[in-house]
């Protein structure tokens, strides 16, 4: 009996990681209710970010109707949603 011959398998190079290695994100969407200057305070006092920062994220956030406010593990961003949440704000997870 033949030992069946087994053809190398090519790989293609991808620039994108793989599935598991992707970091989780909290993503801030805009909303029509909550002030400018509330968004700021509120990304200052709960993710410590500079005014300059804050501000920053505020406008992309308004201008693109979401922003990442923080990455990391599924668990951690799960829970800073739910801080946005506390304030108001309308936040989601997903992989980055």
């Amino acid at each position: 009996m033949a030992t069946p011959q087994v053809q190398p398998v090519e790989r293609q190079e991808t620039d994108e990681a793989p599935e598991s290695a992707r970091p989780w994100v909290t993503i801030a969407h805009n909303d029509p209710i909550n002030l400018m200057t509330y968004v700021v305070f509120v990304f200052q006092k709960e993710f410590g970010y500079s005014r300059d920062e804050a501000e920053i994220m505020m406008w992309d956030m308004h201008t693109k109707g979401r922003v990442v406010v923080t990455s990391g593990a599924r668990e951690r961003m799960e829970y800073d949603a739910s801080r946005l949440h506390n304030y108001g704000l309308w936040a989601t997870v997903a992989r980055q």
